[in-house]
């Protein structure tokens, strides 16, 4: 092997021999940080009633029959029965545009792609949903 061959082989061993112990070392790491997570880890079934009703929660939205149910907004009430009245109105379009937009966090973009419409189509939809739906609220809100 000439000088200049043999320097590289030199490097390129050392350069090898850098990467096993990086890789080892960090194998290393990764099964003592799944040693420590199993040592955290505990099972369901291993909870006490107490430990698993922290866990959980209910929520108990208008569990009360008797109690009014309704939405206090800018001075005014509400009831849920109108704002789903309202809802209904709208064109279904408009109203899985506002649905998934306020109630499954999508994007409009997203509302785009799954409706298989343009982004702007679907920003149309919902701001002209809200509209509809203001209007919708107003007229009948001087009803009840």
């Amino acid at each position: 092997m000439s000088e200049p061959e043999r320097g590289q082989w030199q490097i390129r061993c050392a350069f090898n021999a850098y990467c096993k112990r990086t890789l080892k070392n960090e194998a290393v790491n990764a099964q003592r940080d799944v040693a420590r997570q199993q040592m955290r880890r505990v099972s369901f079934s291993d909870l006490t009633p107490q430990e698993e009703n922290q866990l959980a929660v209910c929520d108990e939205y208008f569990t009360d029959d008797e109690a009014e149910q309704s939405f206090s907004v800018a001075g005014r009430e509400i009831p849920v029965q109108l704002l789903a009245d309202a809802l209904r109105s709208l064109p279904e379009e408009k109203r899985s545009a506002v649905l998934l937009y306020y109630f499954s966090d999508m994007t409009d973009a997203e509302i785009a792609k799954r409706q298989d419409i343009s982004r702007s189509t679907a920003q149309r939809r919902r701001t002209s949903s809200l509209e509809l739906l203001k209007r919708y609220l107003e007229e009948h809100t001087d009803e009840q």
